[in-house]
């Protein structure tokens, strides 16, 4: 037992590792991402990935390698330094805002591993292999944002490190939406802890539970062998999931059922539902947006029905 407890220590201390694959195309969000990096994205005053970033880094994770393709150059930009900016702030005197873009460039240092074609999830996390190196490490994808008062990757690194062992963020949903996700086989193990014994990638009928991976992973670095003997699977692509099937196999795996509120911010009305619960968080921004949401429904009750389109403004667009 003591020998047990000092490799799980040994284990813990290495967990400072975090991946983010961001070389998707981001198809669901054209014609936005044609250009725009999709990680890129405004959710109310941040990139969409500067929340998986912080999250990271809220959670002691400090090694952060960021998985891109050709033309999201912008995500390294964003978390560099503007000396050009900077100086033009300060010469005007704007201190407030000269704080903000400091704090962004002085966030995180990042690692960039280029991923050279669109294979997939799985293909993308095994790009990282060599920047990785041996030891356990996070995955967050950036389009999964989590709304939670602990991040979410914290919540589960307190589950590596009871058990030394692989852990994935899982969430429950209805019988119906299961098609849509890699779905665990399994039992509870715990208050929130699921004690995995299989999954399936978009059980397409009898799913073997209601709790679907989301976008969150602690693994170990044998999961890189895995992957380079992992085939194409669904979509011509190779998924994280087949690798993880294996990886079950040879010893505990575990999920951890997150507190917290999750977005698909990769898609235009889970993008829509985030942007409208993170603004009424906001410090500042909140207390109005609140008022202006109770105003429109307020005069949608007044009405009995919502307002009509304003004919007028469309006549002078089109002329």
């Amino acid at each position: 037992m003591p020998e047990l407890r000092r490799m799980l220590r040994a284990a813990m201390a290495t967990l400072r590792t975090c991946v983010f694959p961001c070389a998707g195309f981001g198809t669901r969000f054209f014609p936005a991402t044609k250009v725009i990096p999709k990680e890129m994205l405004p959710l109310v005053d941040k990139p969409i990935l500067q929340y998986g970033i912080e999250e990271a880094r809220d959670s002691g994770l400090d090694k952060l390698i960021i998985v891109t393709s050709k033309g999201k150059d912008t995500i390294l930009d964003h978390f560099d330094r503007t000396a050009e900016l900077e100086r033009s702030l300060r010469e005007r005197g704007k201190n407030d805002l000269l704080g903000e873009v400091d704090a962004v460039s002085s966030m995180v240092d990042l690692i960039s591993v280029r991923q050279k074609e669109a294979l997939g999830l799985g293909h993308a996390v095994l790009t990282a292999k060599d920047a990785v190196g041996n030891e356990p490490f996070g995955v967050i994808l950036p389009d999964d944002v989590i709304l939670a008062d602990e991040p979410c990757m914290k919540q589960m690194r307190r589950v590596f490190e009871e058990t030394g062992r692989p852990v994935v963020a899982l969430m429950e949903v209805a019988a119906a939406e299961t098609s849509r996700y890699g779905v665990v086989a399994g039992k509870m193990d715990g208050d929130r802890r699921f004690k995995v014994s299989d999954m399936v990638e978009k059980p397409k009928s009898n799913p073997p539970s209601h709790y679907a991976i989301i976008g969150r992973y602690i693994l170990p670095p044998e999961i890189f062998p895995l992957l380079e003997k992992t085939q194409k699977g669904a979509g011509g692509e190779i998924q994280l999931t087949d690798a993880l099937r294996e990886l079950v196999k040879s010893g505990d795996f575990y999920g951890y059922v997150f507190e917290g509120k999750r977005y698909d911010a990769g898609e235009k009305l889970g993008y829509l539902k985030a942007t409208v619960d993170y603004a009424l968080k906001h410090p500042t921004l909140g207390g109005a947006f609140h008022a202006y949401l109770q105003g429109l429904m307020d005069d949608g009750k007044t009405a009995g029905a919502p307002r009509p389109v304003d004919r007028r403004a469309g006549d002078r667009r089109r002329v």
